[in-house]
């Protein structure tokens, strides 16, 4: 895995060892960035469920400004400190080795411009999360949340939630998904 395109481009970066982490493949990296890059310059990006970190450090190496890297795997933790080391974003990371649903709660006091998050599928985690979003201090209605998920997960109950699905972006084993809160 690596860094596709910004300040870092082409720095190699660690992935955890295992299978409990899912890293989002270049190609798909690529064609997500594609469709931020309006949103990331001097950005501040929240990348829930980080795994190695790679979202969360392509968007600081392509202009944001500061990105929270949540996760609660301590060797996922290590590995994603690691990759912010070596990408030389120490200064604009904030890790958080802590649960996302306490992370939304109360780490995060900042208004997010774009936050992401990849949480194991098909398992309602994204649902839990939009739950607080929905509530946190940090989301406004210019906030972008962009899930990715399984094909068949479906977000028919965003609109009771208060919030609108822009686009959906669809490949061969997963999509994206764009939403955003009423105003």
């Amino acid at each position: 895995m690596r860094v596709i395109a910004g300040s870092a481009r082409r720095l190699l970066l660690k992935t955890p060892e295992g299978m409990d982490t899912r890293p989002t493949t270049d190609r798909i990296k690529e064609t997500l960035f594609n469709m931020l890059m309006p949103y990331l310059p001097g950005a501040v990006f929240v990348d829930l469920f980080s795994g190695s970190g790679g979202i969360g450090i392509e968007a600081l190496s392509r202009g944001a400004a500061k990105a929270y890297f949540v996760e609660s795997s301590q060797k996922a933790i290590a590995c994603i400190t690691d990759n912010i080391e070596h990408t030389h974003f120490t200064e604009k990371a904030v890790v958080l080795k802590q649960d996302v649903f306490a992370a939304i709660r109360g780490s995060i006091r900042e208004a997010a411009d774009v936050i992401f998050l990849d949480p194991p599928y098909n398992q309602e985690y994204d649902k839990r999360v939009l739950v607080l979003l929905r509530d946190a201090n940090f989301v406004t209605e210019d906030t972008l949340i962009v899930v990715e998920a399984a094909l068949e997960t479906g977000f028919e109950y965003v609109q009771e939630l208060g919030f609108t699905v822009e686009k959906e972006k669809r490949y061969k084993t997963n999509k994206h998904v764009f939403i955003r809160k009423y105003a």
